[in-house]
């Protein structure tokens, strides 16, 4: 069961603070009863009705975040019969979710899976600039100016890249450690801005999407975003933090 105001706000009725108002006032019945009280409860199978017009409560959205290992491609499906991520999510989720984005074939780290279409779309477009983090392992150990060149925006062969945030973060047996952020999800975007320096990208991993870090999770592991994480990436693209659902 889960509070009744969360549930009509899941619903479009309206934002939580106003499900709220609309319960105090007691236009909001459960199974023919009038509710006033903010702490009721309530499931999406009931008959809920505000001002004796029934609401329909969907589904509640799936939220998922997986360490995506080498070797697995980010489709649903692959032509070529390779493993894809949805192999790694749980058998009774597979159908609803989508992966959002994409990590190459060959790399590692974050990758959120969802069935929210329209937080995926937001994520996904440049207007809303969420910058993503990678830790790049490349061949050699990049000078000073060649960092300058990522930051303020490198020639690739579709055009100029916008301004990235770049940080050597190691050096040692002929590689380096690079932390890279950029708002932009072009193919295959940062191996490629790797190679134009000089510096072909070994190992790459992605950290970060917006306020979503990967933090401890495992390799391979999936898991579900908490309420919080939900929120902040919702507000990270101008999504009412009150709708999540």
């Amino acid at each position: 069961m889960e509070r009744l105001q969360k549930l009509l706000a899941r619903a479009g009725v309206g934002s939580r603070r106003a499900c709220e108002e609309l319960i105090r006032a007691g236009r909001v019945t459960v199974n023919g009863r009038t509710v006033r009280k903010l702490g009721a409860k309530a499931r999406p199978g009931d008959d809920i009705r505000v001002d004796g017009e029934p609401v329909e409560i969907p589904a509640e959205r799936i939220y998922l975040a997986l360490n995506k290992p080498p070797g697995y491609v980010t489709t649903r499906d692959d032509p070529q019969g390779r493993p894809t991520v949805m192999d790694l999510v749980p058998q009774d989720l597979r159908s609803r979710v989508f992966p959002v984005g994409r990590l190459d074939h060959d790399s590692t780290g974050l990758l959120l899976l969802t069935d929210d279409g329209e937080l995926a779309h937001r994520l996904l477009h440049p207007r809303h600039h969420v910058p993503k983090e990678y830790l790049a392992d490349v061949e050699g150990n990049p000078s000073e100016s060649k960092l300058r060149r990522l930051r303020s925006g490198i020639e690739l062969e579709d055009g100029p890249t916008q301004p990235a945030e770049v940080m050597l973060v190691a050096t040692g047996r002929g590689e380096s450690r690079l932390r890279i952020t950029i708002s932009e999800g072009r193919n295959r975007q940062v191996r490629r801005m790797c190679d134009a320096i000089g510096h072909p990208m070994r190992r790459l991993k992605r950290v970060a999407i917006g306020p979503l870090r990967l933090g401890e999770l495992s390799l391979g592991e999936v898991r579900r975003l908490r309420t919080e994480q939900v929120q902040a990436l919702r507000h990270a693209v101008g999504l009412a933090g009150d709708h999540a659902r």
